[in-house]
Order: structure tokens, then C-alpha cells, then sequence
């Protein structure tokens, strides 16, 4: 017979990635009592299988190719990557797939922690079954905050269950490099990875159901880095379908569309995202199991003065970053609105408003070269219906491109509101790009007026010149 414990809590979180421990941290330094409940690692999809474990195996690739671009040292790296070096690495810094250090800062702010899968049983009731066969009754009085994350989303595909393929999970935490890898999709997972084994010894073939890669960017982006993947051998086919899939002998088999049979060991799947929502007692509550849940700015579902939905689960921006900023805000909240105040800073910008998920979200793409972008795209920004102008300038316009790598090649873009004189978005294409995005995300982030920008001197000579080459060519 199953034991039940029920416990009363002022906030509940489902779920321990980066999001909910965020969440727990932000409720526990406002007193408020917090749960924390989680079926796999503490630390979730971006610790063990995302962030951590990717940009692991991207470092020593980025290093090797800005390396080879530098005068005098260019001929001393030109063999191959220590392929087993590089995956102990991506052992370390995923923590050999342990959570004994999460747990224990977990432990440090005072959460308490529920280990098994926790699902809504009505309003404000969280259960869960430990290891123990304990069922744990979790009432919140303030707040239950959803941080479940998403999923992989894989193709309807006859039988592709028996192949056996990679998603972004196995891609990140392979043990060896497999000889041949087909990956499919065009999005930031897909170019990553192709990037990363193609470097490790991995012959990649890389098939792209549209025109080109990384389509919420602008399209330059995508282009230097398909140029980029195809010197360095990955085998890039856009406009191509994956019809079927199999597994013969040990060997995948995909066919496209075209009817192209190409061989590998391994396949990876890199198609999307869908929430992990499913088994999480939605129904229990009035909402639909596997779906995404819709919040306010203060990240709490519609329609609901207890239910709250951080992170990826949302669809608002599936980035861990922008996750943990909704925690920052969704704790505030929460925190708020268990005191009592009244009214809360809800107005774009304010203390309880994530305005940074519809204009401010930054995003780095790891790859060589590093893509990187902040708010709209030019695209987008005109369908929003912005009276906007692009700025286009060549990184090698600028002293400290030519410095940091022989025949550096990068462009970046400013998206310019004409009525207002601030930017709309930023997009930086080159090698160490990564490190200067910041800047345009401050400046996206603060609507900081162009005439204000003149007056923000860049160090000479660094590659951060390239604002002032920006601002010199909207300018005239």
C-alpha cells in the first residue's frame, strides 16, 4: 500500500533545469517556502544534454579555426583534434551526467527537493511518487510554477523508431565520433552539431528542407556559415526531404525526396521542439495535455491567478538564457503578489514584464563562424510594421578584424527605427562574434537613441570598431 505525505508549500516548481532552479532561487530569497520537483537531473536539458555538454565539443573547434587564421601559429595546428581529449572534456563539464552539485546548492537556498514526476491534481496540488513509493501531496498557497522544458520532435516517419536516431541528446553525449552522420534540419541544433562532428572526425552530411540554414536570422547569416560548413566538408544539400529512414545491418539508410540513398552510422534528427506538457496532469486543471502554455508578461498562464509557465514550456523564446531571465521575473512576481502589492510593474520594461521576449532576445550560434543576433531581424521588423532602414558593414572595415585572423570574413547589420532614431535589432556574422553581442543587446535592451551611441567611443583597434563603421554609414 502506498504511503501518502501531503505538505503545504507557498510556491511548488515543476521541473529543476536552469529555469525552475531560478525560480526557486528568486521565491526562497523572498521567504517564500518552495518545492522543487524533477524526474530526471538537476540541472536539466541544458547541464546535461544542451549548453554545456554542445559548446564542450565547439570550444576546441572555434579555437583550432581562429588559430589556424593567425599568422605564426597557423602552420603548428593544422592536425587533427584530439577527438578523445575533447569528448572527456564535454565529460567534465556535463558533470559525468551527476547532479551531486545541483542538489547541493539546491540544498543551500533552502529548497526542498522531490525527486519523480510531478503532475498538477487540480488547482495548486502538485503529487508526486518518489523512489521510496512515497506519493508526496504538494499544495501551494502562492503559486505553481511549470519549468518542464521541451522535447525533441521527431518526423512522422514509418518506422523510425527501430533506427534507433539521434536527437540532440545523443548528438551532445555520443561517445565516439561516428565514421558517417547524416543530420537533418536547418536550425541552430543542426548547424552546431555538423559543425562540431564534421571537426572530430564525423564525415556529415547535412540535408536542409529549405533554402538555407538558420531561417529566423538574417539570410547572410546563414550564408556564411553554409560556406564555412562546406570548406570544411560537411556535405550540405538544401531544398532535400527525408522521405523514409531505415537501419540495415548496423547501417542507416535515408532516402530523400529526390531519391538520393545516403549511407551513415549514425542519423540525428534536429526538426523542432515540442513541449514537454503530456503527462504533467494538464487535463486535471482544464488545459490540454501536450500543449504549449500560454502566459502574460508576468509569465502566468491566462486565465489562471496561481498557474505560472517559465522557460521553454511557453514558446516565447526557447533559449536557456531568456528561460532564466523569465524566472527572474516570474519570481518577482510571484513574490509580489504573495504580499499583497497591489499593483504590479507590468508595463513594458517593469520589474514584473519579460518585454525582453518580444524585443530584446539575444542568441549566439556556436559555429565558425559564430552567428549572433538581438531583436528583429529587417524582415521582421517590417512585418511588425516599422518604418526601419538596414546598415550593412563588412568586418573588414575595421583595424581589429584584420588583427584577430588573416582574411577575416564576417558582416553585420543594424536595423534602424527611422521614427525614433533607436535600433531594432543587431546581427554580427564573424569569428568572435559571440563576445560582442552584449553590446547590441544593451543597446536594443536601453532604446538607446543613435545620437547617444555616437558618443560610445570603441576601443582601438578591436573588433567592437565595427559600431562605429555602422553608425558612420547610417549617418553619411
Amino acid at each position: 500500500m502506498t504511503e501518502t505525505e501531503s505538505i503545504v508549500y507557498d510556491v511548488v516548481v515543476v521541473g529543476a533545469g536552469p529555469v525552475g532552479e531560478n525560480v526557486a532561487d528568486r521565491t526562497r530569497a523572498a521567504g517564500l517556502s518552495t518545492a522543487v520537483v524533477e524526474s530526471e537531473l538537476i540541472g536539466g536539458e541544458c547541464s546535461y544534454w544542451a549548453c554545456m555538454p554542445s559548446k564542450a565539443l565547439l570550444r576546441p573547434v572555434i579555437a583550432r579555426a581562429d588559430a589556424r587564421r593567425v599568422p605564426g601559429l597557423g602552420h603548428l595546428v593544422q592536425g587533427p583534434l584530439d577527438t578523445a581529449a575533447v569528448l572527456a572534456h564535454r565529460d567534465y563539464e556535463a558533470s559525468g551526467w551527476k547532479d551531486d552539485g545541483q542538489v547541493r546548492w539546491l540544498d543551500g537556498i533552502g529548497a526542498d527537493l522531490y525527486r519523480g514526476q510531478g503532475r498538477l491534481d487540480g488547482p495548486r496540488k502538485v503529487t508526486v511518487t518518489g523512489p521510496d513509493g512515497v506519493r508526496h501531496v504538494l499544495t501551494a498557497r502562492h503559486a505553481v510554477a511549470v519549468c518542464t522544458g521541451t522535447r525533441a520532435l521527431l518526423p512522422d516517419l514509418p518506422g523510425l523508431a527501430d533506427v534507433r536516431p539521434w536527437t540532440s541528446r545523443e548528438a551532445t553525449s555520443a561517445k565516439a565520433a561516428p565514421g558517417r552522420l547524416i543530420v537533418v534540419g536547418g536550425g541552430v541544433v543542426a548547424v552546431e552539431m555538423a559543425t562540431a562532428w564534421q571537426a572530430l572526425g564525423s564525415r556529415v552530411t547535412l540535408l536542409v528542407r529549405g533554402k538555407g540554414l538558420l531561417p529566423r536570422m538574417e539570410p547572410f547569416a546563414g550564408e556564411l556559415v553554409a560556406d564555412a560548413l562546406t570548406e570544411a566538408g560537411v556535405d550540405l544539400r538544401t531544398g532535400t526531404s527525408v522521405t523514409s529512414v531505415t537501419r540495415e545491418n548496423g547501417t542507416v539508410v535515408a532516402v530523400t525526396d529526390s531519391g538520393d540513398r545516403i549511407e551513415a552510422d549514425e542519423i540525428l534528427f534536429a526538426t523542432g521542439r515540442a513541449p514537454q506538457t503530456d503527462d504533467i496532469g494538464l487535463d486535471t486543471i482544464g488545459l490540454e495535455p501536450g500543449s504549449w502554455l500560454t502566459v502574460d508578461d508576468s509569465l502566468r498562464v491566462e486565465d489562471s491567478d496561481w498557474l505560472y509557465a517559465v522557460g521553454d514550456v511557453n514558446h516565447r523564446a526557447l533559449l536557456t538564457h531568456q528561460g532564466k531571465y523569465q524566472a527572474r521575473i516570474a519570481g518577482a512576481a510571484i513574490a509580489a503578489r504573495a504580499v499583497g502589492v497591489p499593483l504590479l510593474e507590468t508595463d513594458p520594461w517593469g520589474a514584473h514584464a519579460a518585454t525582453a521576449d518580444h524585443d530584446a532576445v539575444p542568441q549566439v550560434v556556436f559555429t565558425d563562424p559564430e552567428a549572433a543576433a538581438v531583436g528583429l531581424s529587417l524582415a521582421e521588423a517590417e512585418r511588425a510594421g516599422h518604418r526601419v532602414r538596414a546598415v550593412d558593414v563588412e568586418f573588414s572595415s575595421v583595424a581589429g578584424a584584420g588583427l584577430y585572423a588573416d582574411g577575416y570574413r564576417g558582416r553585420a547589420r543594424m536595423i534602424v527605427d527611422l521614427d525614433d532614431e533607436t535600433l531594432r535589432g543587431v546581427t554580427f556574422v564573424g569569428p568572435g562574434v559571440g563576445e560582442l553581442i552584449h553590446s547590441a543587446t544593451i543597446a536594443v535592451a536601453g532604446q538607446v537613441p543613435i545620437n547617444r551611441l555616437w558618443h560610445a567611443v570603441p576601443s582601438y583597434p578591436t573588433i567592437s570598431e565595427i559600431w562605429l563603421r555602422l553608425l558612420e554609414a547610417y549617418r553619411g
